[in-house]
């Protein structure tokens, strides 16, 4: 069986369960070496083969894993593999081959930069809508997904894949209608011991953040500028299925 794991965001004990014991398993692991922390390698048994995917095409990722039949195998990714992943192609490749497969869900560097920042991206009465997004590169974006077309929602955004091109991802955030003054973060490495945050608006993050060039978020949104409404979950006034309001 071929299984598509999700590596988590950096930190060895954030892979999920499922993920672990799968790899402990695994005769063949074809992992992402630029990005996933080598020491989850070490939760592999002896027998088993570990290939750096950096400097493979999908050709020879996928011929790697037709050399193993009927083996545990194990393409590991960083973060959840859902997000910028790249899997979609492998996935349609196996599919094509008749090799099964099966996808564990990981924690998304997203996940672990609103861990650093100790925030919550939903907050009542700033933003209930999150935009995840990149500016384009090397990659293209659709037309419709410019970052200045996104912004007019003005909604909680994190961007992955553009700390490289933060100063004209931050003007093309106030040109697409947030103030200059919105609060924004860079969280570099989530989890890992080098963890970097920094912090700031959209006018001056560019040269705060201006040493680091990759493996980093970028945050946008007013979720970041610590003030809410309470939550209607735990209003004592609000009544759901499991509690009665109080006047």
């Amino acid at each position: 069986m071929i299984y598509f794991i999700g590596a988590g965001p950096g930190a060895p004990d954030l892979i999920t369960l499922r993920g672990a014991r799968i790899l402990r398993q695994a005769d063949l692991v074809i992992y992402a070496g630029s990005l996933v922390n080598p020491e989850l390698l070490s939760e592999c048994p002896p027998r088993c083969t570990c290939l750096d995917s950096s400097s493979m095409t999908l050709e020879e990722v996928i011929s790697a894993i037709q050399s193993c039949p009927g083996e545990t195998i194990v393409r590991l990714h960083t973060g959840d593999p859902s997000l910028y992943g790249a899997i979609q192609e492998q996935m349609d490749a196996l599919t094509r081959l008749g090799l099964p497969y099966e996808i564990v869900p990981g924690v998304s560097s997203m996940s672990a930069a609103a861990a650093a920042l100790r925030t919550e991206y939903t907050l009542p009465g700033v933003s209930q809508t999150v935009i995840v997004s990149r500016m384009a590169g090397r990659t293209p974006v659709p037309d419709r997904e410019q970052i200045r077309s996104l912004a007019r929602h003005q909604s909680t955004m994190v961007l992955f894949l553009s700390v490289s091109m933060l100063p004209d991802l931050c003007r093309e955030l106030i040109e697409g209608g947030y103030r200059s003054d919105t609060p924004a973060a860079v969280v570099s490495r989530a989890s890992w011991p080098d963890q970097a945050i920094i912090r700031g608006t959209l006018s001056d993050l560019p040269q705060k953040a201006s040493e680091i060039r990759k493996t980093a978020l970028v945050l946008v949104g007013d979720f970041l500028s610590g003030s809410q409404e309470r939550s209607k979950l735990y209003d004592p006034s609000f009544t759901h299925g499991y509690r009665e309001g109080k006047k």
